[in-house]
């Protein structure tokens, strides 16, 4: 086998691949013991033929068409190899020559990982990202907890509905007198106030009764999300069923000692402000990390092949997927619900799967030239640490087991860890 390269245009390459005429004789060969059973030759039982008569009878290119595809099987992994290429999607084969006692030649068109051209990576000045906690957070801690103990109770026949009450109603919508999906529902809590249900819908159930019924009239916002409800005028018939009323406990030392650990509401306080700084710290420091990464993907140049867009958009798909899958939704639904498609979901993750490629090549290079690597220590601790999610008895034997069958991801992740790493430590973070 003879491979040549040739760079056609910005990263896409094309290999003109030789075969000899030995070897491709051998994979016509093997395409006429694969497919020999399909012919009928007349003077033989079926798939008893020989090649040469079957060759006779149907054409010298009978079984090219396999013959070729064994060949590029064999030879295309080799000529990438040898010319040092990382394709990123799919060969163009086009074959320049073929015939019998001839060597096959054929080219190879295909785009390849494009090259990253660094700008400044150390050293780049990233605004510091800090989120102190405040008495309104704790506030807001102690009353959602105040919120999760409130104690519920029905309301005397002969009151109203007020602001903070729950009204659970019976309501049917309709546009134009026309009922419409999804406004309707029976015996729905509803509590007034919330900003739940739109426009002015709550504020029209206040000072009504149990048992009383009104057309509440809303208008639904512009960009609602269903293209039949965008702005329209709507008319909802309510019916009170039953009104309760929330009563919160007081926030006080004996309040403490019934929801927590703790036995005064100051010390309550100190714990929800330390788990509040851990949680705070994390999420600013993460959103440093992403900082940095992003200032020095914006130093960096490098023309992005589109089909590795549409790769990573591919990979984003799946995972929307996924993440629907275990709310009992599919796609189909999801498009629906939020009158899209997938053309429009596309559209809104473009730029967000050039980024990611984007980020990943940047790393990717920077790994390169600073030669970051993960240890076999390393490997194998990040193994384990995978290897204990299992539950299993033996760790130690599946730890193995994942750095046999998983070392090429587990590599990535210790390798993208480190590089950012890097990268932080030698940021400089402007206040």
């Amino acid at each position: 086998m003879n491979a040549k390269m040739e760079k056609v245009e910005n990263n896409v390459v094309k290999l003109e691949i030789t075969v000899e005429a030995e070897k491709f004789n051998e994979a016509v060969q093997k395409a006429y013991k694969k497919n020999s059973k399909k012919f009928n030759v007349p003077g033989f039982r079926k798939g008893k033929a020989p090649l040469s008569i079957i060759k006779k009878y149907y054409g010298e290119g009978v079984f090219y068409e396999d013959a070729i595809n064994f060949c590029c099987d064999d030879t295309y992994p080799i000529a990438l190899k040898e010319n040092d290429i990382n394709p990123v999607d799919y060969p163009e084969i086009d074959i320049v020559e073929i015939g019998e006692g001839k060597d096959l030649v054929y080219t190879a068109k295909v785009t390849v990982t494009p090259e990253v051209e660094l700008g400044e990576y150390e050293g780049v000045e990233v605004k510091k990202v800090e989120y102190p906690v405040t008495e309104e957070d704790i506030d807001n801690e102690l009353k959602a907890t105040q919120e999760k103990n409130a104690r519920i109770e029905t309301k005397e026949e002969n009151e109203a509905v007020e602001k903070g009450n729950i009204a659970v109603i019976d309501f049917k919508g309709s546009v134009d007198g026309v009922a419409f999906e999804g406004g309707e529902a029976t015996d729905y809590s509803l509590e007034i106030g919330s900003g739940a249900f739109i426009d002015n819908f709550e504020d029209q159930l206040i000072g009504l009764k149990k048992g009383e019924t009104k057309d509440v009239e809303v208008t639904f916002p512009e960009e609602y999300g269903k293209e039949e409800l965008n702005g329209k005028k709507a008319v909802f018939n309510v019916t009170i069923k039953e009104i309760k009323i929330k009563e919160l406990p007081e926030i006080d030392d004996e309040f403490v000692k019934e929801v927590s650990e703790f036995d005064t509401l100051e010390e309550l306080k100190n714990d929800i402000k330390t788990k509040k700084e851990e949680s705070n710290n994390e999420k600013a420091k993460a959103e440093y990390e992403d900082h940095v990464v992003d200032a020095v993907c914006d130093n960096a140049k490098v023309d992005i092949p589109e089909v590795m867009i549409k790769n990573e958009t591919d990979q984003m798909i799946k995972e929307l997927e996924m993440k629907l899958k275990y709310q009992g939704l599919d796609l189909d639904s999801y498009y629906k619900f939020t009158n899209s498609s997938e053309e429009k979901v596309r559209d809104y993750m473009k730029e967000t799967a050039e980024k990611r490629v984007k980020t990943r090549l940047v790393i990717e290079k920077i790994a390169a030239v600073t030669e970051i690597k993960p240890t076999e220590e390393e490997l194998l601790e990040k193994a384990t640490e995978a290897a204990k999610q299992y539950g299993t008895k033996d760790v130690e034997k599946m730890a193995k087991v994942l750095l046999d069958a998983q070392r090429p991801m587990l590599e990535q992740d210790l390798t993208n860890g480190k590089v950012i790493d890097l990268l932080v430590e030698k940021s400089k973070a402007i206040d």
